[in-house]
């Protein structure tokens, strides 16, 4: 029997390939997406497509209000920052972080599991490339999964235990690209950028957008997504 998994899909480029890797082993696979209040909508568009075309069984887009609470770039009237170095990058959580933000879509997926009748949950976190979110760590996965465990009937009820899957979680973004281009990932459908333009094109200055470009550069690859002109 076909094991069932929930693949949360933001539309991004580690979503996507986490997604290719879900199918590439096996799974039928049930994508997940939240329409949180993100200043970049754009990518719910690309999931949805993503999505279908990967051949999931089905596609589901959640609505939860985080730009209610604010407190990150990504849904309040805080600037989004750009053209910073690595070491900025790294030197402290950035205003880019959504406050709990994986730990509720991680929650929803394993509603959705129990209901869906999946074990496996895969989601594209990134320990290594990434720019200090504090639930992306291996310790925090770690920790939901022994949570998901404990505070679900299909965990309390035994049978196989509740996994949560990041296959990305010790590859640079390099590494990531190259997988997915070896597993079939059209990056040209996927998208990126926290600050995109009325038109959806990708600023290429901010964080997320120079950790893609200098991913695509070190896998010796061209990033096929539109930017806006430099300048």
């Amino acid at each position: 029997m076909t094991r069932k998994a929930i693949v949360l899909l933001s539309g991004g480029l580690d979503s996507t390939t986490t997604l290719a890797i879900a199918k590439s082993k096996g799974f039928q696979v049930f994508t997940l997406s939240f329409e949180y209040g993100q200043r970049h909508r754009v990518e719910l568009d690309r999931a949805r497509e993503i999505s279908r075309r990967s051949g999931a069984a089905e596609h589901r887009v959640l609505t939860v209000d985080l730009g209610a609470l604010g407190g990150s770039a990504l849904t309040a009237g805080i600037p989004v920052p750009t053209g910073r170095s690595a070491e900025e990058m790294s030197a402290e959580i950035p205003v880019t972080y959504v406050p709990a933000r994986n730990t509720i879509f991680l929650s929803f997926a394993l509603a959705y599991a129990e209901v869906s009748g999946a074990r496996d949950l895969f989601i594209g976190v990134n320990a290594v490339d990434y720019s200090g979110y504090p639930d992306c760590r291996p310790e925090y996965i770690a920790a939901f999964e022994k949570l998901a465990n404990l505070a679900t009937k299909a965990g309390v009820e035994g049978g196989d235990p509740i996994r949560i899957h990041t296959p990305l979680i010790d590859l640079t973004k390099a590494e990531i690209i190259q997988l997915g281009l070896s597993l079939g990932v059209d990056y040209g459908l996927t998208h990126s950028c926290y600050a995109p333009d009325e038109q959806g094109l990708a600023c290429g200055v901010c964080d997320s957008c120079q950790l893609r470009l200098k991913g695509f550069r070190e896998a010796g690859a061209t990033d096929p997504v539109a930017y806006q002109p430099a300048g």
